[in-house]
């Protein structure tokens, strides 16, 4: 079997490095975990989203029609995993536009709808969050309380959400919200458009324990939102929103991070003496960096497979939820593998002068305990992997 990609493919990935390597400055780091919506850092990151739009990028495999290039799923692949690589910024406007909320605005969104939004997107004019989790309901999103009662040819709109990470740029929002409070949970959630610029609508920032500021909070009081921005039918956007979940968790992301910082303890083992000889020396440092490596490539396998089956026409559900669990755990067990590499002086973080590599596995550190909870916990995924691809029964 030829795990190799095609000539052309290949051609592909090579225009993207030699692109980046004029575009990126000279002293990009592409280890840093800084926020790109940052003050300091969005104006940046708001100029590589042009570039990457100028070449026809940013919606690579979307139909001409909205803006795309019709392109195939693998070569699209091959852009996120580079762009993930070397920590590009500006790749999805925001959090989500390109990921999901384009991908399922051509499935489930009205000829308007994908007019309106779609061209934009690709133009790189518009910056996109989801509002999806609140307070009381995060894993459980089913059980999400924000309510938009039917008002002549307006929702209107109230309540909360939580870690809505780029709602403080985010032009437009992706909301679920509650439109029949009678019906089972599952059943009586709506998805809408939102312009984040419609009176009412309040954001307060929120820093994690890494320093950044990627998360908010975001109040709706008597926000009206107009019925054609409706996506799906009402009551049904549970089953759209489940589509989205499912371009969210296909991505390749985590490996091409994972093998981005392995690189670097690698060399950092390399260069670096404990008792006398390179710490690439010692079996218990070199096993672990092997599995953490073998793991990386597993992960990248689960998410080609993924892209293969969108190629296909096919919906992978279950194996959308395996690459997500699988890639995030990864994240947290290279993370813990740095640490311990690193010893005492891993918890040394960014601006200190003595911090191994700059820092930044303690911040990777900090920050991947959420990813195992953001879109979707890994308990979520287990449920999905054990009932929609084992076909096991509920308890």
């Amino acid at each position: 079997m030829d795990f190799r990609f095609g000539e052309a493919e290949e051609a592909f990935r090579g225009e993207l490095l030699d692109f980046l390597d004029q575009e990126l400055p000279d002293d990009w780091d592409a280890l840093a975990q800084t926020s790109p919506f940052s003050d300091g850092n969005f104006p940046f990151t708001k100029e590589m989203s042009s570039k990457l739009a100028g070449k026809g990028w940013l919606t690579l495999a979307w139909p001409e029609d909205y803006g795309g290039q019709g392109r195939s799923h693998m070569e699209q692949l091959i852009y996120r995993e580079e762009m993930t690589y070397r920590n590009v910024p500006g790749t999805d406007l925001g959090v989500g536009a390109i990921s999901w909320v384009g991908p399922t605005l051509m499935l489930a969104g009205t000829e308007e709808q994908r007019r309106e939004h779609l061209p934009p997107m690709a133009r790189a004019e518009r910056y996109w969050c989801t509002l999806y989790s609140e307070p009381g309901s995060g894993s459980d999103l089913a059980s999400l309380q924000t309510q938009a009662v039917r008002d002549g040819d307006d929702y209107v709109v109230n309540g909360s959400k939580i870690w809505t990470s780029a709602g403080h740029i985010a032009d437009w929002g992706w909301l679920a919200a509650r439109t029949d409070n009678d019906a089972p949970k599952h059943r009586g959630i709506s998805l809408f458009l939102l312009d984040m610029k419609t009176p009412g609508v309040s954001v307060r920032p929120i820093y994690n324990m890494a320093g950044s500021h990627e998360f908010n909070e975001v109040f709706f009081d008597n926000v009206r939102v107009p019925k054609r921005n409706l996506v799906g039918e009402e009551n049904r956007g549970w089953y759209t929103l489940a589509v989205a979940l499912d371009f969210e968790r296909s991505g390749v992301g985590y490996s091409a991070s994972a093998r981005r910082t392995l690189e670097a303890l690698t060399e950092y083992a390399r260069q670096t003496e404990r008792n006398g000889r390179p710490l690439a020396e010692d079996p218990v440092v070199r096993v672990k960096l092997a599995r953490r490596s073998l793991e990386a490539e597993i992960s990248r396998g689960m998410s080609y497979r993924v892209a293969w089956m969108q190629s296909q026409g096919m919906v992978p559900n279950a194996e959308a939820s395996m690459s997500k669990l699988f890639g995030t755990e990864l994240t947290q067990r290279v993370a813990d593998t740095g640490m311990e590499m690193l010893g005492l002086a891993g918890q040394l973080g960014v601006g200190s002068k003595w911090a191994p590599l700059e820092g930044h596995v303690q911040r990777l550190s900090l920050a991947s305990v959420s990813s195992t909870i953001a879109a979707g916990a890994s308990e979520i995924q287990r449920n999905i992997i054990a009932t929609r691809g084992l076909g096991l029964p509920r308890a």
